[in-house]
């Protein structure tokens, strides 16, 4: 059996997409009588994080290709231009090439509409993998009349993606019924977000005693999903002299949340570093920080930085709400909740928070990303053989 793997981000990126691709990849890698076809770009998650890649490169039975895209930030129109470069060069790797299936993951919607372009054209089936309802957020981070004009265009080419899949994974059950409703004909599955092997047992690792500040530690994209520029100004003023917040990362609202925090002494910002940099910081730090902007399609997603932060050991402290709150909730211990952008409950949350280490083994067990991934490539592969 031969698959198309089309992701957007693959390793050395640094993003939860190409960390789910690069496990996925790593399981089907092992099972026998499949080849696997990886069409993906260079690293370009980050403007501010350079790291060099191979275009071409073949590991037994998987053959990895990268597309080289223009240069670009985090902008609208930029990612237009990444993605367009994207499209074509796919296109056309890919017109003389015999496939038995196409697999595509997808928080941005196009990868899924290139998706089901080629598996239409080829007549093969198509199976995707969905981390985001891109029509759903569109209309929250977009300028309303932007989004007004859009949304029939997006609503087109979803309805074409997911009209076209032979099978559907949602990342989070809060999309299901979302899906449920409009997309009948897919079968579905449940294949999270999951804890990938640098992250394992570090909670034995990372017990620390405060002698200095208190450090909140946030790590990762600094859009306008996560709201950074929304809630850290007003946190870093409610807070006491005692806490200092640490955010490593870069984005779209990167240059937004600089501006709204210059002259704080108590937060620093720091730039995007390598996988194994980031788990000394996790170690490093007193307090874990997680936020999403205050937007109704967010109520839906669950973020893969839960399933890291919550590895590491540390205390979380979350802004969010919907089914990402609930699941923090249910599943990991001393992790404490409050709603987006309120820095009067997120203060609140923090005080309640236990600085001593808990221990999270059954959710480290129950979410290991190696199993999750095995699960769904054996997924994947069973999907492919219904349409031989």
């Amino acid at each position: 059996m031969k698959i198309l793997f089309l992701s957007f981000y693959y390793s050395p990126d640094l993003c939860a997409g190409s960390f789910r691709s690069t496990s996925l990849i790593k399981q089907l890698k092992s099972i026998k009588g499949v080849e696997v076809d990886v069409i993906t770009t260079m690293p370009n998650r980050y403007a501010s994080f350079d790291v060099g890649a191979l275009s071409q490169e073949s590991v037994g039975n998987v053959k990895i290709r990268r597309v080289q895209l223009p240069r670009h930030k985090s902008g609208m129109r930029d990612q237009i231009h990444a993605f367009y470069a994207y499209y074509k060069a796919v296109q056309k790797l890919v017109r003389n090439e015999n496939y038995d299936m196409v697999f595509a993951t997808s928080s941005r919607l196009f990868t899924a509409f290139l998706g089901a372009r080629i598996a239409k054209s080829k007549q093969i089936p198509l199976y995707l993998d969905i981390r985001d309802i891109f029509v759903d957020t569109i209309k929250d981070v977009l300028p309303s009349k932007l989004a007004k004009v859009a949304k029939p265009f997006l609503t087109f080419v979803e309805d074409y993606a997911f009209k076209n899949a032979s099978h559907i994974n949602l990342v989070s059950k809060g999309f299901e019924d979302y899906f449920r409703c409009r997309f009948r004909q897919p079968s579905y599955s449940w294949f999270t977000n999951g804890i990938d092997k640098e992250f394992l047992e570090l909670d034995k690792l990372s017990v620390k005693v405060i002698t200095g500040k208190v450090n909140i530690l946030y790590a990762g994209n600094c859009g306008e999903g996560q709201g950074l520029h929304n809630i850290i100004p007003a946190l870093a003023e409610s807070l006491c002299s005692k806490y200092q917040i640490t955010i490593i990362g870069d984005g779209g609202r990167h240059f937004q949340l600089r501006d709204s925090v210059a002259g704080m002494s108590n937060v620093i910002l720091l730039p995007p570093v390598k996988r194994h940099e980031l788990v000394e910081k996790y170690l490093a730090a007193d307090i874990l920080f997680l936020h999403l902007n205050d937007y109704p399609a967010f109520e839906k997603v669950l973020p893969s930085k839960i399933f890291e932060y919550a590895a590491v050991g540390k205390p979380i402290l979350a802004g969010v709400s919907g089914y990402s709150a609930s699941f923090i909730r249910d599943e990991v211990p001393n992790a404490e909740v409050f709603y987006p952008n309120n820095a009067i409950a997120a203060v609140e949350a923090l005080n309640r928070l236990d600085m001593k280490s808990h221990d999270r083994s059954e959710f480290i067990k129950k979410y290991q990303r190696s199993n999750i991934m095995s699960e769904m490539a054996k997924s994947i592969i069973s999907v492919g053989k219904k349409h031989e």
